[in-house]
């Protein structure tokens, strides 16, 4: 199988690993052509056109670039990124088949409840319902569409990070003093995922990727305290103002898992005890 995949970067990199270890004829696409991948802008038609040009046609194209974008430049780039990359990837590669990898933030939900793919998506902040306009593109085209959770890996654990810096807080949640849901993927798991829904032709449709436990936020940092002795982040108001918006929910992976899929981090704290680099990388032991 011919595989494109555009935005082999911390989830991307993985992911291509796993398809040529399976065979597969990968081409790794970033946008400044980095680390011997191709360059490529997928908010640019034209450079689209020259990778099909260059490459010829493929079997499958996988959308997992991130917008790259900053501050007051976060919804333009998100539009032009996710959105317009859609739409040009189709426009581009009509015959090949098509995944977009999405987010979990699509969920709004604020009230503690298990969201599937079925749930209701009626996010509040312009980013996520940038990343819903993306995925309706891709649903109409007959694509296929991974909603990932929080990603970490080595080097990249905002959760654990902010508590070592001693910058984490547990969000007030009406009454409760518990916080919130948290939801995360680790990188290679992330990675597995894709992978396995490449893989299967017929695994076209809606897939969260998350692994088997959420955690509240309480729960979370007292573990935290147990391991790192930096005590319990104090409750506070909730940041309603976070670019991706508040939300209070737990997500399921069971349709992922009922297709085969297993993760090899049940749980963050299964990675954190499991994946040698992941902590050393995070808190310099």
């Amino acid at each position: 199988m011919r595989v494109i995949v555009i935005g082999a970067g911390f989830v991307g990199n993985p992911l291509c690993d796993l398809m040529e270890g399976a065979g597969h004829n990968v081409v790794r696409v970033t946008r400044n052509g980095a680390d011997s991948s191709t360059s490529c802008d997928v908010s640019n038609l034209e450079s689209l056109t020259s990778l099909r040009e260059e490459k010829g046609t493929v079997d499958i194209v996988i959308h997992c670039a991130s917008s790259g974008g900053r501050g007051a430049d976060r919804t333009m780039r998100y539009e032009q990124v996710y959105v317009g990359g859609c739409q040009n990837i189709i426009n581009t590669f009509p015959d090949s088949r098509f995944v977009f990898v999405s987010s979990s933030s699509v969920y709004a939900q604020r009230d503690g409840s298990i969201v599937d793919e079925e749930s209701i998506t009626e996010p509040l902040s312009v980013t996520s319902q940038l990343l819903l306009e993306a995925e309706s593109i891709t649903f109409d085209f007959g694509g296929s569409v991974a909603r990932l959770a929080g990603i970490y890996g080595p080097g990249r654990s905002y959760l654990l990070k902010r508590y070592i810096e001693g910058d984490a807080q547990i969000d007030e949640n009406g009454s409760e003093s518990d916080g919130r849901w948290i939801n995360q993927i680790h990188r290679d798991d992330a990675a597995s995922a894709l992978a396995h829904i490449v893989e299967g032709s017929e695994k076209n449709g809606i897939y969260n990727v998350c692994d088997d436990e959420p955690m509240l936020q309480r729960a979370c940092y007292e573990e935290f305290d147990r391991r790192f002795k930096h005590g319990v982040p104090e409750l506070k108001p909730a940041i309603e103002s976070k670019a991706r918006g508040w939300t209070h929910k737990k997500v399921s992976n069971s349709k992922l898992k009922e297709t085969g899929w297993v993760p090899k981090y049940p749980s963050y704290f299964d990675a954190l005890d499991k994946d040698d680099e992941l902590l050393s990388s995070i808190i310099g032991t």
